[in-house]
C-alpha cells in the first residue's frame, strides 16, 4: 500500500454530516472485521472550570458512567460485560472525550449508554464520595512522585497562574476537596451540550445506518444557553531561566523537565516542529537526546524530548529521570543538543531517516479502526481536511533542512527555558 492509495480514508470514504443541533458525525464503513469503534469529544473540558474548583471538569467526567437517571452503576456495567463492549468518558483542558467498542449489531446499545451518560447523569452521592476518595489518594500518590512532581513545577513555570495550562485537570487535594455534588451537577448543566460534539463510527456498519443512530440517540439534544470555549490567555515568551529545585526526602533519583511552550497543531511550523523534536528526542531510542546523555555518557535512566501540540501551544519540553551527582551535567549536555539543534542544520541523512519513519508509522496507526477513528477525529478537530491521511507523506517529504532549522530556532532556546528538578538533595556545584 502507498501513502497515495485509496485503502488510506479519505473523502470519498469518510462521509461527514452535521445535525442542525451542531452535532458533527464522521463515518468510515468497514466490513473486515465484524466490531465497530466510536470516539468523539464533547466542548466541557477544563477551561470552564473556576481556580478554586481546579479538576471539577475531570471529577464531572469521570462521573458520567457511575449512574444515570435509567441505569444505574451496575446496570451500566453489566450491559457493557454483557455484551463484550466498552465505553469511557475522561476529561482534558479543552473537551470531555469518550471512545467505545461493540460488535456492530450492538451499536445501538453503545450509543444509548453514551448518550444517557452524557445527558442525564444522576451523580449518586455514595459514588461522589468514592470517586473524590479514590481521586484524593491518587492526588497523594502522584505527590510522591518525582516525575510527576517535575512535569507539575515545569507547568506551572511555562505557563501563566490564570492559564488553564499552568494547572493539572486532575485538581489538587485541596481543590478536589471543595467539589461539591451540587457543582459537578451546575457544570454538567451549564456547560455539556451538542454545539460543538464530534463523534465518529468506523467499523462495520452502513454509513447512513450510523448517522440514523446517532441523530436517533443525540439529535433532540438541545441546550441554547451552551457557551463557547473561552480563548485561551496568552503565553508570554520565556525572557530569561526559570528555574525550581524541589528536595524530596527519601527519593533516589532526580527528575527534571527543561524547556518552554510549543507551537499548536494549528502553527503553520507545527510539523516542521514535529520532526525536529522527533530529531531531538524521540526517533532510534530518543533522538539525540537519549544517545548523548543515556547511551553515551550514562547520566540517565531515561532522557527523551516531547512536544505537545494541540488545540492551544502545548509544552516542548525535555524529561529525563537522573542520579543526583549528574543532574547538573545532564542539563549541560541536554543544552548543549539543544543548541546544536538551534545552530547548526541537521545532516541529510538524520532528516531521511525521521521523514521515513513519520511517514512509515503511518499505515500501522490506521490498521485498527481504533486508530482510524482517532485520525478522523483529530483532522476534524484541527481542521486538516478530509483528504489529510492521503496527502500527509507529501506533506512531510516537502519539510526541508530549513524548515526544520526555523521551527527549533522559533520555540526553543538553550539559553532560555523553565526547568524543573524534583528529587534527593543535589550536591553543590564545585
Amino acid at each position: 500500500m502507498t501513502m497515495h492509495s485509496k485503502a488510506l480514508p479519505g473523502p470519498d470514504d469518510i462521509t461527514r454530516r452535521e445535525l442542525p443541533n451542531g452535532i458533527v458525525i464522521l463515518v468510515r464503513e468497514n466490513h473486515h472485521a465484524p466490531s465497530v469503534v466510536i470516539a468523539g469529544s464533547v466542548e466541557a473540558g477544563a477551561l470552564f472550570e473556576p481556580v478554586e474548583l481546579n479538576g471539577l471538569a475531570s471529577f464531572t467526567a469521570s462521573m458520567l458512567m457511575r449512574g444515570t437517571q435509567t441505569r444505574d452503576f451496575a446496570t451500566i456495567y453489566e450491559l457493557l460485560e454483557g455484551n463484550g463492549a466498552s465505553l469511557s468518558i475522561g476529561s482534558g483542558h479543552h473537551t470531555v472525550g469518550f471512545s467505545g467498542k461493540s460488535l456492530a449489531e450492538d451499536l445501538p446499545m453503545l450509543l444509548d449508554l453514551l448518550s444517557d451518560a452524557l445527558r442525564r447523569p444522576a451523580f449518586p452521592p455514595e459514588y461522589v464520595e468514592r470517586l473524590r476518595g479514590q481521586t484524593i489518594t491518587g492526588l497523594k500518590v502522584h505527590e510522591q512522585d518525582t516525575r510527576y512532581t517535575a512535569s507539575r513545577l515545569f507547568r506551572e513555570l511555562v505557563y501563566p497562574g490564570e492559564h488553564p495550562y499552568s494547572r493539572s485537570t486532575d485538581g489538587t487535594i485541596d481543590t478536589v476537596s471543595a467539589i461539591t455534588r451540587d457543582h459537578l451537577i451546575d457544570f454538567h448543566r451549564r456547560y455539556f451540550g451538542p454545539c460543538g460534539m464530534v463523534i465518529t463510527v468506523v467499523g462495520a456498519v452502513q454509513t447512513e445506518e450510523a448517522i440514523r443512530l446517532v441523530d436517533a440517540y443525540f439529535g433532540d439534544w438541545v441546550q441554547p444557553d451552551q457557551p463557547v470555549p473561552p480563548e485561551l490567555p496568552p503565553v508570554p515568551p520565556i525572557g530569561t531561566v526559570r528555574q525550581q529545585i524541589l528536595t524530596m526526602a527519601g527519593k533516589s533519583q532526580n527528575d527534571l523537565v527543561m524547556g518552554g511552550p510549543g507551537p499548536s497543531r494549528f502553527a503553520e511550523d507545527w510539523q516542521a516542529a514535529n520532526l525536529a523534536n522527533s530529531i531531538l528526542g524521540v526517533f532510534g531510542m530518543y533522538g539525540r537526546i537519549g544517545a548523548v546523555v543515556r547511551e553515551q555518557n550514562g547520566m540517565a535512566y531515561y532522557s527523551f524530548s516531547r512536544l505537545d501540540g494541540g488545540l492551544g501551544p502545548g509544552p516542548w519540553r525535555v524529561v529525563a529521570g537522573v542520579d543526583p551527582a549528574n543532574v547538573f551535567r545532564a542539563i549541560d549536555v541536554i543544552q548543549g543538543e539543544i543548541r546544536r539543534l538551534v545552530s547548526e542544520p541537521v545532516s541529510a541523512d538524520e532528516l531521511a531517516d525521521n521523514k521515513a519513519n513519520f511517514i512509515g508509522r503511518l499505515p500501522l496507526q490506521l490498521e485498527s479502526n481504533e486508530g482510524v477513528a482517532g485520525s478522523i477525529l483529530s483532522m476534524e478537530r484541527y481542521n486538516l481536511g478530509l483528504d489529510y491521511l492521503r496527502r500527509y507523506a507529501d506533506l512531510v517529504s516537502a519539510l526541508t533542512v530549513d524548515d526544520v532549522l526555523a521551527a527549533a530556532r522559533h520555540y526553543l532556546n538553550p539559553d532560555v527555558y523553565a526547568l524543573a528538578v524534583a528529587g534527593p538533595e543535589l550536591p553543590a556545584l564545585s
